[in-house]
């Protein structure tokens, strides 16, 4: 989903990230409004300060969304929801989530609190700059004021939209929820209302194009796909959780692992283990314990005239906790790790004991048999999401 991500603080304990995209999207802001929004808000100015005035208030909006999902964040951490950070990128913000609410009620609280903070910075923005005004303050830091307490009040209410998975959208999906007590189709029916809002994204932004507004009708119509594709995922992520969620990951491993020792050489990893299983990843055991793991592309790395000479020792990447779950670890707990580091392949350990190995594509078999056998389909990548529309 992201790029490039750098950490920037943390902030009650959460770590605030900003994703490379965001920086194409600070860009951007910064030049509408500096060369559009606030020449005509407050003519007469000289062009360093509508610079200045949009790179401020560029960094404005950043906290903006930063305060917004970091409600979120605390409200889920109230309720037993962890929150694995907030990263901001090109589409806005997201407060990683690594488990969905366990009642209507807690949905419905966590949801409703980032429109309830944007509205309020919108209030508290607007009460500055009348103080500005009345008090004939620097013309130029009452333009700032006025714009962010209009953006605030803009997120608020984009986000109460009930298209799922922007904040309305889950709010919809808790009264359905309470409603029926079934999550599945609560969120099945609000993920299909997110499907339409984006599909009248795309056409906005499509009509928008053809009459001239290239920026904003391109804006309309990427947000648009990106909020459908979201909607379809979440609603693959819930069925996902239910259908893995009981399955212990030693019903899917594969207990009989191929694994390389550290004398071996690079040569031999390729000829002997590569070509033969047609892996491109193994374990590295020595006296029975895993020190590490191997890949195709570290033995890449290396000129092929070291091949010969050059241990696996050499290359491997040392074991960490990302590489490893435990056999009793349920099979969507292991898929959300993949997916969270990046890793296709986990080593299946039991006080140090190798039992086997599991892949990304065991765990997609068996969720696909198990949609099969239930009659339901469905894929997700486990984010809670927030979309901004651009200023």
């Amino acid at each position: 989903m992201f790029l490039y991500r750098v950490r920037l603080f943390s902030l009650f304990g959460f770590e605030v990230n900003v994703d490379a995209s965001w920086l194409l999207l600070a860009a951007l802001i910064t030049w509408t409004l500096a060369a559009t929004v606030f020449p005509d808000l407050t003519p007469g100015l000289p062009t360093d300060s509508y610079w200045a005035m949009g790179a401020l208030a560029t960094v404005g909006v950043f906290f903006s969304i930063v305060f917004h999902e970091t409600a979120h964040s605390l409200v889920a951490r109230q309720y037993g929801m962890p929150i694995r950070g907030i990263t901001l990128f090109i589409f806005g913000g997201v407060a990683e989530m690594t488990s969905e609410p366990s009642r209507p009620r807690d949905e419905l609280l966590m949801a409703a609190a980032g429109p309830a903070a944007s509205l309020l910075l919108a209030v508290i923005l607007f009460l500055l700059f009348s103080v500005a005004q009345a008090a004939d303050g620097p013309t130029a830091m009452a333009g700032v004021l006025w714009y962010l307490a209009l953006i605030n009040f803009v997120l608020a209410l984009f986000n109460l939209v009930p298209a799922f998975p922007l904040d309305g959208g889950r709010m919809f999906r808790a009264a359905l929820w309470w409603w029926r007590g079934d999550l599945d189709w609560a969120t099945r029916i609000a993920a299909g209302a997110g499907n339409l809002f984006g599909a009248l994204l795309i056409v906005l932004g499509v009509i928008g194009v053809v009459q001239g507004d290239f920026v904003g009708g391109m804006w309309r119509f990427l947000i648009g796909m990106f909020l459908r594709g979201a909607a379809s995922a979440s609603y693959g992520e819930v069925l996902a959780r239910r259908l893995l969620g009981d399955i212990p990951v030693a019903r899917i491993m594969n207990p009989e692992p191929v694994t390389v020792t550290p004398a071996l050489s690079v040569q031999a990893l390729i000829d002997d283990f590569v070509y033969r299983y047609h892996h491109r990843w193994f374990p590295v055991v020595e006296d029975g314990t895993v020190v590490g793991t191997v890949a195709t592309q570290q033995a890449a790395a290396v000129d092929r005239t070291l091949w010969q000479t050059m241990p696996v020792g050499r290359i491997m990447r040392p074991l960490s906790r990302e590489d490893v779950v435990t056999p009793e670890t349920n099979a969507f707990a292991a898929l959300a790790q993949m997916r969270r580091t990046g890793h296709s392949r986990l080593v299946v350990l039991r006080q140090g004991v190798l039992l086997g190995i599991l892949s990304s594509r065991d765990l997609l078999q068996v969720l696909s048999l198990e949609q099969q056998a239930r009659g339901r389909g469905g894929r997700g990548e486990g984010w809670r999401n927030d979309f901004r529309p651009t200023p």
